[in-house]
C-alpha cells in the first residue's frame, strides 16, 4: 500500500467519525437534548471528537498490520436522557444517526464513482476495473477514484461495526428502542461485558469475516457500474 493510499484512507477515517459523532451530537439536539451541543460536540472539527485509542492508535495497528479494512471510533457523544420527550424512542432515532449518516456519506460516493464513470469512461477497464495511464488526466482521475472508493468502504465498514447489537454499539440503542420495556431492562444487562464480547469476536476473526464479507459485496457492485 503505497504512503498516498494509506493518507487517504486515514483522511476518509477521521472525516466519517467526525460526521458519525456530530450525527448523534444533531439528532440529540433536536430531539430536546442540547449536552453534546453545549460540550461542542456538534461540528465537523474532529479534534472534538478524537479518542486517543479508537481515533488514533487502532487505526494505525490496521495499517501497520496491512488490514484489508479499516476502521475506528471517537470519544461518545453525551446524552442526557432526562432532557429526551420520548426516551426509549428518541434514544434509538440518536442512536441510528451515527449509522445512518455513515451509509449516507457511502451512497453520496458510489454516487461519485457512477459520475466519474460516466465522465471518464476509459479509466475504468473490463479485466481489472481499473485503467492507468502515465497522463496528469488519470492520475488525478485516480486520486478521485481512491477518495470515492474509500469513502464508499470506510463508511460502509462503520455504520455495519456500529449496528452490530451489542453494547456500547449504537446498534444496542437501536435494539432497546425496538425491544418491550422488560426485554430491554434484560437486554441492559449485557452491557458490563458489551467490550469483552466484541474483544472475543475481534480476535476470534468473526467480526473480520463479517467485514470482508460485506465488502466483498460492496466491490462486486462497484465492478458492476
Amino acid at each position: 500500500m503505497s504512503i498516498t493510499d494509506i493518507i487517504i484512507r486515514v483522511f476518509v477515517l477521521l472525516f466519517a467519525i467526525t460526521v458519525h459523532e456530530a450525527a448523534h451530537g444533531w439528532a440529540a439536539l433536536k430531539l430536546g437534548d442540547p449536552t453534546a451541543y453545549n460540550l461542542g460536540r456538534v461540528t465537523f472539527n474532529p479534534l472534538a471528537h478524537i479518542d486517543p485509542i479508537g481515533t488514533i492508535i487502532f487505526p494505525l495497528m490496521l495499517i501497520v498490520m496491512r488490514a484489508p479494512f479499516l476502521f475506528g471510533w471517537a470519544k461518545p457523544v453525551p446524552v442526557n436522557p432526562l432532557n429526551l420527550r420520548n426516551p426509549r424512542r428518541d434514544n434509538l432515532l440518536i442512536s441510528a444517526a451515527g449509522p445512518l449518516s455513515n451509509l449516507t456519506i457511502a451512497f453520496l460516493a458510489f454516487i461519485g464513482i457512477i459520475i466519474l464513470k460516466f465522465l471518464a469512461p476509459n479509466f475504468f477497464s473490463a479485466s481489472s476495473g481499473l485503467f492507468i495511464e502515465k497522463e496528469r488526466f488519470f492520475y488525478l482521475i485516480s486520486g478521485i477514484f481512491s477518495i470515492l472508493y474509500y469513502a464508499v468502504m470506510i463508511n460502509v465498514i462503520l455504520a455495519v461495526f456500529n449496528l452490530i447489537p451489542i453494547p456500547p454499539l449504537d446498534g444496542s440503542g437501536v435494539l432497546m428502542g425496538l425491544l418491550s420495556e422488560g426485554s430491554a431492562q434484560k437486554y441492559e444487562q449485557i452491557r458490563p461485558y458489551g467490550f469483552i464480547i466484541i474483544i472475543v469476536l475481534w480476535m476470534t476473526g468473526i467480526l473480520g469475516r463479517i467485514f470482508g464479507l460485506v465488502l466483498g459485496i460492496v466491490a462486486f457492485f462497484i465492478r458492476l457500474i
